[in-house]
């Protein structure tokens, strides 16, 4: 697996689809086999993997969205946690 820099551009893996479930009232994140719901975080941690924003912007926009500061950690953590389940993919 390619190393989770502040460079990488994460994007939503092949065969899966992110989309808002309103039934769920939940981002959802939907694959041949069945569904993942996400909780509030993941959903909007995965919103921005777009395969074209870097994961130092990713992390830029989570805190001005959030008014937070220091979300880094928290980002890098779920997103290694996706590239292993293979919800996302790094791209180049």
């Amino acid at each position: 697996m390619t190393p989770l820099s502040e460079s990488s551009k994460p994007v939503i893996g092949r065969g899966f689809r992110l989309q808002w479930e309103q039934a769920q009232n939940a981002h959802v994140l939907l694959y041949p086999e069945g569904m993942v719901k996400l909780n509030g975080s993941a959903g909007e941690i995965l919103k921005r993997c777009d395969g074209q924003r870097t994961m130092q912007d990713i992390v830029v926009d989570l805190e001005s969205a959030f008014h937070a500061r220091g979300l880094d950690r928290e980002v890098n953590a779920f997103v290694s946690l996706a590239l292993e389940r293979r919800w996302l993919e790094i791209r180049e």
